[in-house]
């Protein structure tokens, strides 16, 4: 029998009426023929109290206390849901991470997984049993929980089918899938009925929220078919899957804004071997998180170099950058604090020409500055004005007709 792997989000178990509604949803898929296994995050209010209690006692808590600590939400929330399938007439059982060995390194708060045990849950389903795993934790080679940081219980919900080979992973948010943009900002954006890993990848990491990069490149390494849906309805939401050929007819599949961003620029850094190993090198052990670079050659004897950071990281890499403008004698220091970047991602860019023409061209005739600009085999970036940002996401979405569905594109392209 096939196995289906579900996860849902907080709002789906947030009180009562919620974990049965999320129970009946569950059981309808066990009645359409499916083994179930179903991965549960904590509820809603459970993070929040459980920190604010942690810091009021300590301020700065221990980062392996605060792991034991917050796993404790998940245990509860796992527990009630199997609760609610048994007053309806299915047995259910619940697991922890460490208990089906969802082993992970030993990085308290942002864990990577390194294997997952299916042993446990391949023995429960083939009793008739839906199986309830914790999401977003595991534990070490020590037997300490840990937690997987940002987007752990999605990433732990396709590792799982990963490991239980899985046909689908079911992915269920408050959205009815994964859009050409943000619809909030752009009202016209079209729901995609597939999009490529590759694709996705990028949008989750240049802004789009739906779905954290992690579990999409879980997803592609072990061929995870991975489905977003809406829990409200019976939509079939958006797959994300290989890239299939007519993919290629379309050359932009999305485009996503991100508005917390910062610049950081180092004009005349000596212009040697080892330079950027060195101020990337200070910025790692300062815990700062790099996004796009940008360097050039100014003269034989200096280079200017620049880079993107979030906001929250900014603080930091300005102390970095200042002490090394000592360290290293380099001309000047610039940052940047009104930045934003609007990208567009396609795995049509691979094999057509002419999307930064149109892409550049949509922005200057919105009168939007580009400040910097940065590419992957996929992807356009381009840093612009905070202020600017929303009216260049509409101008590219425009200029790439990302109000209408991709078939239709896919059509107006191949004419």
């Amino acid at each position: 029998m096939a196995i289906i792997v579900q996860k849902f989000g907080g709002t789906s178990v947030a009180n009562a009426e919620q974990i049965r509604r999320t129970a009946q949803r569950i059981i309808d898929r066990m009645k359409a023929g499916f083994q179930v296994c179903v991965v549960a995050p904590a509820r809603p209010h459970q993070i929040e109290e459980l920190l604010r209690d942690a810091r009021e006692l300590n301020p700065n808590p221990p980062k392996r206390e605060l792991d034991q600590l917050l796993s404790t939400a998940e245990q509860q929330t796992v527990s009630l849901l199997a609760m609610a399938l048994e007053a309806m007439g299915h047995k259910a059982i619940s697991f922890t991470g460490s208990q089906i060995h969802m082993l992970t390194d030993g990085v308290y708060s942002n864990a990577q997984i390194k294997s997952v045990g299916s042993g446990f849950i391949r023995r429960e389903l083939n009793e008739g049993r839906i199986v309830i795993v914790a999401g977003y934790q595991g534990v070490d080679e020590h037997g300490n929980i840990t937690s997987l940081g940002r987007g752990g219980s999605d990433t732990s919900a396709v590792a799982l089918a990963a490991a239980l080979k899985a046909q689908e992973c079911e992915i269920f948010s408050d959205v009815d899938g994964v859009y050409t943009a943000d619809p909030t900002i752009f009202q016209k954006a079209a729901l995609l009925d597939e999009i490529s890993y590759d694709e996705m990848i990028e949008m989750a990491s240049v802004g789009t929220g739906v779905l954290h990069s992690r579990s999409v490149a879980i997803g592609k390494r072990y061929n995870v078919r991975i489905r977003i849906r809406n829990t409200t309805n019976d939509n079939p939401g958006t797959i994300i899957t290989h890239e299939v050929p007519q993919m290629e007819g379309i050359l932009v599949s999305g485009a996503t804004i991100q508005k917390d961003m910062a610049k950081i620029g180092l004009a005349g850094i000596p212009n040697v071997p080892g330079t950027a190993a060195k101020i990337f090198a200070r910025l790692a052990e300062a815990k700062v998180v790099i996004d796009d670079i940008i360097q050039t050659e100014v003269s034989h004897e200096k280079a200017n170099l620049s880079f993107m950071v979030h906001k929250s990281d900014l603080a930091a890499a300005k102390k970095v950058a200042t002490e090394l403008k000592t360290e290293l004698g380099f001309d000047n220091l610039f940052v940047r604090e009104d930045i934003a970047l609007v990208s567009a991602i396609g795995v049509g860019m691979r094999s057509q020409y002419g999307v930064a023409q149109k892409m550049f061209g949509a922005l200057a005739e919105a009168k939007v500055n580009i400040d910097s600009i940065t590419t992957s085999e996929i992807r356009i970036s381009c840093a612009v004005g905070r202020q600017d940002v929303e009216r260049a996401l509409e101008a590219v979405c425009l200029a790439f007709e990302l109000d209408r569905p991709a078939r239709q594109r896919t059509k107006a392209a191949s004419k």
